[in-house]
């Protein structure tokens, strides 16, 4: 079993985020994508969050309808703050993973900000990392390989096409009043209007 899995707030989950999963899945072969909404991140605590049974919702009703996608709460049943190490040793050990088979998908702007993540070094060691990059995008890694020795090996690289669509945007446009169509699945699209997600200035701190 190859499993990969995507974090990230999902604050909404839109078209990028499945479109990133979907291309990892095919390209590297995995068997599964989990989607990984998060607790805590230490890089965003602070920040305005949607409440976590909201970011669930919309994940759930995001990816239904897709065998090879799931949903783990990992990061929303322990206390944080949640760094990726601790994720991945998670996932690892519930699914009974190796190394060479856990995948953690990355976009390429966050490969470039590795070397801040919690203890970067031991994070490689525990999976690969699967980077989701527009064709033929390669960064240089002299850089990240100095900071994060053994980086490239740990590396695969998958290309996808940029589709444009932010999360952050999203809300500005419910803010605003705008159409978020083809941006989210009509799914998570009528969620947010039921719900009346994003409504309020304090998502945009």
């Amino acid at each position: 079993m190859k499993l990969g899995f995507l974090g990230g707030t999902f604050d909404p989950i839109h078209l990028g985020h499945l479109l990133m999963a979907e291309t990892a899945w095919e390209g590297l072969g995995l068997s599964q994508v989990l989607f990984v909404p998060a607790g805590d991140p230490p890089h965003k605590q602070g920040q305005a969050k949607t409440p976590a049974v909201h970011r669930v919702a919309m994940v759930e009703r995001a990816i239904a309808g897709n065998p090879h996608f799931a949903l783990s709460r990992v990061d929303l049943e322990r206390p944080g703050p949640h760094y990726t190490t601790d994720t991945v040793r998670l996932i690892r050990a519930q699914y009974h993973l190796s190394a060479e088979a856990c995948f953690l998908i990355i976009g390429g702007d966050s490969l470039v900000d590795l070397p801040t993540w919690h203890d970067a070094p031991e994070l490689i060691t525990l999976c690969r990392l699967a980077v989701i990059g527009r064709p033929g995008y390669r960064p240089d890694l002299t850089e990240l390989e100095a900071a994060v020795p053994g980086l490239s090996a740990r590396l695969d690289w998958v290309d996808m096409p940029p589709t444009g669509v932010s999360s952050r945007d999203i809300r500005a446009r419910v803010r605003a009043g705008r159409s978020i169509r083809y941006q989210v699945t009509e799914s998570v699209r009528a969620y947010i209007e039921q719900q009346r997600l994003y409504q309020t200035d304090s998502y945009f701190s």
